[in-house]
């Protein structure tokens, strides 16, 4: 039996949930554990149940507050060190400046000797090397696929690429601006007007800041760069352009010239840019849409690409479970 402590069930959260409800038995066959979700912790309450909610049950409906096992007033923060939960999953909404509440629960969840798993890039671009050095002195895991790329697995790329080493990170990071920067080409609209259709869309925030000025991919470099490449780094030391400037008049210019202009996020010789590049059609990171790319020059094995989508719940709900899947394999006799 693998117990879990949910910590946010906002949109993620509630796809984790929904996943691992609808591949419960699948998983329990193929992984010779159940998984049992023990702990749902919302902002003014939590539902707990030691013996396991009914999570087919409440992804029915989503009510959290209407379940049986609801308890008004308990707080995740309080809470984790008796959770039954061995393994926390954090996605709550977290402050990109601080990182919290997401970097509190982590480490509380580490001091209380339990593997974490979470979606939040604020507390691994802000505080990578604190979090990864208490994992290492309290002998547990933490994984955080879904912080960049969603399912795409590219930070397993340090396990799977071991036995070379890599010397450069260029990546599409962000699916709005490269949405914006694709219909400003495809359309010949301009900025304004992409910028628009993509809050239309569901694909852009309301405010749109830390998308189109660069920090959301900043943030995403900054882990890629201190999972990958061993840096020390965090978003403070990530030179930031975003795309707000670019005129369809500079697109069409570019197109012309059979270049595509794309923010792309590089990592190389102990320093991290996120700006505008002219990038050829043809290369790997010409791609449209909501799309990331991500390419890795390796010392001995040459370059490596990965494609996907980078964002959604459905896909972040997926590489959370991928991560969960891999510490109990890990970790199996631990538990």
């Amino acid at each position: 039996m693998v117990n879990i402590s949910v910590i946010g069930y906002g949109t993620v959260g509630k796809k984790f949930v929904d996943i691992l409800a609808a591949r419960q038995q699948k998983l329990q066959e193929k992984n010779g554990s159940r998984f049992n979700v023990t702990e749902i912790y919302e902002i003014d309450g939590a539902v707990i149940n030691t013996e396991g909610i009914d999570i087919a049950e409440l992804s029915k409906t989503h009510a959290i507050r209407d379940n049986p096992d609801w308890q008004a007033g308990v707080r995740a923060i309080d809470h984790i060190a008796e959770a039954a939960g061995d393994i926390v999953l954090e996605v709550t909404p977290t402050n990109p400046d601080t990182g919290e509440p997401a970097l509190s629960h982590i480490l509380a969840a580490l001091n209380a000797s339990k593997d974490v798993v979470s979606s939040n890039k604020g507390p691994f671009y802000l505080e990578y090397a604190k979090i990864m050095a208490l994992a290492q002195e309290k002998g547990r895991q933490v994984r955080f696929s879904s912080t960049v790329g969603s399912a795409i697995p590219i930070l397993a790329a340090k396990e799977t690429l071991a036995g070379c080493e890599i010397v450069e990170i260029q990546a599409i990071l962000n699916g709005t601006c490269n949405f914006i920067l694709s219909r400003m080409t495809s359309e010949n609209e301009p900025f304004d007007l992409a910028l628009k259709e993509a809050q239309e869309l569901g694909i852009a925030e309301a405010d749109p800041t830390l998308d189109i000025e660069g920090y959301d991919a900043a943030g995403k470099l900054a882990i890629l760069a201190n999972h990958l490449m061993g840096f020390s780094k965090s978003i403070r030391d990530v030179q930031v352009e975003g795309i707000t400037k670019v005129t369809a008049e500079a697109v069409e210019l570019a197109k012309n010239k059979g270049l595509l202009i794309k923010q792309v996020g590089i990592a190389a010789d102990d320093r991290l840019e996120v700006g505008l590049r002219l990038v050829p059609q043809s290369s790997p990171l010409a791609i449209s849409g909501t799309l990331n790319a991500f390419m890795l020059k390796t010392d001995v094995a040459g370059d490596y690409f990965f494609i996907g989508r980078g964002a959604g719940g459905a896909e972040a709900g997926a590489g959370l479970l991928s991560d969960v899947i891999r510490i109990v394999k890990d970790a199996c006799g631990r538990l």
